[in-house]
């Protein structure tokens, strides 16, 4: 069953400063673990929003008229869910045309152009096709002449490929990698349901969204003694406030539940069977295993970050359902307060849904230089993750 809607009110939060009870009184704050020296920072984001929208009651209501033995008369998805509106990427459009207008964005915002990109991950559910690497294609389309990958993971994508990029900066090997998503779940989307099964498993991807995100991540020094001097310095300086960075990051999987949520066409399993092109998910038993996993990984990311939740100004979680959010609050220990809902009006854009949140809250001025955030994906499979990272 879907969960009911409950909507948590986005306001801001402060942030508390504690010290050390056994410090004395006239002595600075000491926090609680030492502060990490990130190796990467997000030096930018952007997201690209198809302009046709589809209203998810009045899809519903048309579903009901091409299915009225199985599909209910009543919008239950839209009323369930939370979930008003979606955005539909037009008939010509492919994955790579979101993601590189995604990465035009956020290149021209940071004054670069094609040669300064070191790598380009490609880190989406979606793809242009199984072969070449959809890396490839948004490359060509952008006139980028670096390496490329692919990063595939579900609605955790973008996360992961954030990883992958900071790992690979930590090594020296690049310096600036562009982590670009074209997300169009609405070609996986089944408008004729045969029967009340089919309907239940093809539900909740009437709530599912296009759309492009591309996230830049950097390295945070060059290493050098003159450019660490100078950064110490800076630290001194009284108008400048701790580094940039990714602080910390956890990742799990609890593969045994890899088939609770699947789009099973395409591969070596179902290569030719148009019948199993279309989403297939459990959203019960999907639900059930997000929840199973527990606050394990976000109390751990906290604590490799040297933070606490206290310390935490945004939460940008993945979302799937306004009413789902309540359930993540509870079972994770994040708050409520601290999360932009961007479910109702955007719908579930898969794993452009954290870069959108990014991307809200810095327009809406919830998100400043020097906040802490902590990112939080969910993905079937299933996987979740938790990086905290000081923007």
């Amino acid at each position: 069953m879907l969960p009911e809607p409950a909507v948590a009110p986005p306001t801001a939060t402060a942030r508390a400063v504690r010290s050390s009870s056994t410090a004395r009184a006239d002595a600075p704050a000491v926090p609680p673990h030492p502060a990490p020296r990130p190796v990467a920072r997000i030096a930018g984001v952007a997201v690209h929003l198809p302009e046709e929208t589809r209203d998810v009651a009045t899809a519903e209501r048309e579903l009901h008229r091409r299915n009225p033995a199985v599909a209910p008369r009543v919008p239950m998805v839209s009323r369930l869910t939370g979930v008003r509106t979606v955005h539909v990427a037009d008939d010509d459009q492919q994955a790579s045309d979101l993601a590189a207008a995604a990465a035009r964005d956020v290149l021209d915002r940071a004054g670069l152009g094609p040669a300064d990109v070191d790598l380009l991950i490609f880190a989406s559910a979606t793809q242009d096709m199984i072969e070449p690497a959809t890396s490839h294609i948004v490359a060509a389309k952008l006139g980028v002449r670096a390496p490329v990958m692919d990063v595939k993971n579900a609605c955790n994508s973008v996360l992961n490929g954030i990883e992958v990029a900071e790992a690979l900066i930590g090594t020296g090997r690049y310096r600036r990698v562009l982590v670009a998503s074209g997300e169009m779940p609405s070609r996986g989307v089944r408008w004729d349901v045969p029967d009340r099964r089919t309907y239940a498993m093809s539900a909740p991807g009437y709530t599912m969204s296009d759309a492009g995100a591309a996230v830049l991540v950097e390295a945070t020094g060059t290493g050098s003694l003159e450019d660490e001097l100078a950064a110490e310095l800076a630290g001194l300086a009284e108008h400048a406030g701790p580094p940039s960075g990714i602080l910390g990051s956890v990742f799990a999987a609890e593969s045994q539940h890899w088939d609770v949520g699947m789009l099973p066409a395409g591969g070596t399993v179902n290569p030719r069977d148009p019948e199993r092109s279309y989403f297939e998910i459990d959203g019960s038993r999907l639900r059930e295993a997000f929840l199973a996993i527990g606050p394990g990984p976000v109390s751990e990311a906290l604590d490799r970050a040297g933070v606490t939740m206290d310390d935490v100004a945004l939460v940008a979680v993945h979302q799937v359902a306004v009413g789902y959010l309540a359930d993540v609050h509870r079972a994770l220990g994040v708050p409520a307060d601290r999360t932009v809902v961007t479910v109702a009006d955007h719908g579930n854009i898969a794993s452009a849904t954290l870069p959108l949140q990014l991307v809200t809250a810095l327009e809406s001025g919830r998100l400043h230089r020097g906040d802490v955030v902590l990112l939080l994906g969910l993905a079937g499979g299933i996987s979740m993750g938790a990086m905290v990272v000081r923007w």
